[in-house]
């Protein structure tokens, strides 16, 4: 039976979320134990999920150890051969360094009788680092702070967080020396490239110093003069290849959550339209974007991950999916029959404390009940605080993995012509 559009896109947004838990697409992958010890070194939203996963399928009778690291207020879960750890994100802290040492320390005396299980998911750049020599902590972390500012998209706020830290974009794989490296990976890149996803810690890397450089003089990004220098003269350089016997697999992705909302949308009877799980862009741009293209009854899904430069000297709260949805609402104003539901798979629309938001076509008229400027709202990266005032934000914790922005629009009935706006 096919709910009422506010509890249908709630549940085809959790019904997205359930394709990507790490119990659900992890037991496909699991390799046979090694002859020697196996090392599992996790990081991202997922890792202590993906972490339970291996230690509920791994024989008790095989050696098992290693280290997990999650966000602070991740969802707990039941661990007794994997060492847990907190760090921050999205910018990293003290707690990101420990954590990326830990990872380097667990690499210890492996040799070609063991193996490395990596377990990516995205957040990873932010939650364990380690400065390149000469880099400061400070600094790295106001690098972060600028990425995270300017708009730019995530392949090349990972190109140049690449460059920076001494684990990402394969440096963690080569600390591994002769143990092969099993990389197993959900992702949070539109796209889906592997090297990108957590910076590519255990995978080779294509981008170079000048690329990294080029990104910070792209965007604006300030970096001290040790990080310019080393950069223009390639002293940080990663790997490009790695052992053969190193292997990679992706079982998570935008694709195959969106692919689940996609087939009960079908079971109720909707005409569904993906329009892809990788669009990218201003959130408020492709807001408007979706509102002006999805026109006609259906229901209409995308993913991948937008960006926003915060122009406002003082912004509130705001988050990308937020101002993604909240500019849908502007270009729809009270159209008949619209709804919609935007947020991140991983439950935190940036660093707001909620998943996202959803409108429907009532939304207009309460916040005009209310005086609420919208467009003012818009402007000051306010959409995760006015939509949270209309009782919109969508409030789901942590969700325990990771396949970024997750779009629904749902147009009910046909759009009456005297309701549409220029």
């Amino acid at each position: 039976m096919r709910p009422a559009p506010r509890e249908g896109l709630r549940r085809l947004f959790e019904t997205a979320v359930a394709a990507a838990q790490p119990a659900r697409v992890l037991p496909a992958h699991w390799p046979e134990p090694p002859m020697g010890r196996t090392v599992v070194l996790g990081v991202g939203k997922a890792a202590w999920g993906m972490g339970a996963a291996l230690e509920a399928a791994w024989p008790a009778d095989r050696p098992l150890s290693g280290v997990l690291v999650a966000p602070a207020g991740s969802r707990p879960v039941g661990l007794g051969r994997l060492h847990r750890l907190e760090s921050a994100h999205p910018v990293p802290d003290r707690r990101s360094v420990r954590a990326g040492r830990a990872l380097l320390a667990a690499t210890q005396g492996l040799g070609p009788q063991d193996l490395v299980i990596a377990l990516l998911s995205g957040g990873a750049s932010a939650l364990a680092t380690v400065p390149q020599p000469g880099l400061s902590f400070t600094d790295l972390q106001g690098i972060h702070q600028a990425l995270l500012r300017c708009g730019a998209p995530i392949d090349a706020m990972n190109t140049l967080r690449k460059h920076l830290c001494a684990l990402k974009g394969g440096q963690l794989a080569a600390a591994c020396g002769r143990a092969p490296v099993l990389t197993l990976a959900i992702s949070d890149i539109p796209g889906d490239r592997l090297d990108l996803i957590g910076s590519g810690p255990t995978l080779a890397d294509p981008s170079t110093c000048g690329d990294a450089l080029a990104v910070a003089t792209r965007f604006a990004i300030p970096l001290p003069p040790v990080a310019e220098q080393a950069l223009r003269a390639g002293t940080w350089e990663t790997p490009k290849e790695l052992p053969r016997h190193h292997r990679s697999q992706l079982v998570g992705s935008p694709a195959i959550s969106l692919q689940a909302a996609a087939d009960l949308g079908r079971q109720w009877g909707l005409h569904v339209t993906l329009l892809g799980d990788a669009l990218q862009g201003e959130a408020r741009a492709l807001g408007r974007h979706l509102a002006q293209q999805c026109a006609q009854p259906g229901l209409y899904l995308s993913g991948g991950e937008t960006t926003v430069t915060l122009t406002h000297s003082t912004p509130g709260r705001g988050g990308r999916n937020a101002e993604c949805v909240l500019a849908a609402l502007l270009e729809w104003r009270d159209r008949p029959g619209a709804y919609a539901l935007m947020a991140d798979t991983d439950g935190i629309d940036g660093a707001s404390p909620w998943a996202g938001a959803q409108i429907g076509p009532d939304t207009w008229a309460r916040a005009q009940a209310q005086r609420l400027d919208l467009a003012e709202a818009l402007h000051r990266h306010d959409a995760g605080g006015v939509l949270h005032a209309l009782g919109e934000s969508l409030l789901t914790g942590p969700t325990g993995t990771n396949v970024n922005d997750f779009r629904a629009l749902w147009i009910d009935e046909p759009p009456d012509p005297g309701s549409q706006r220029s």
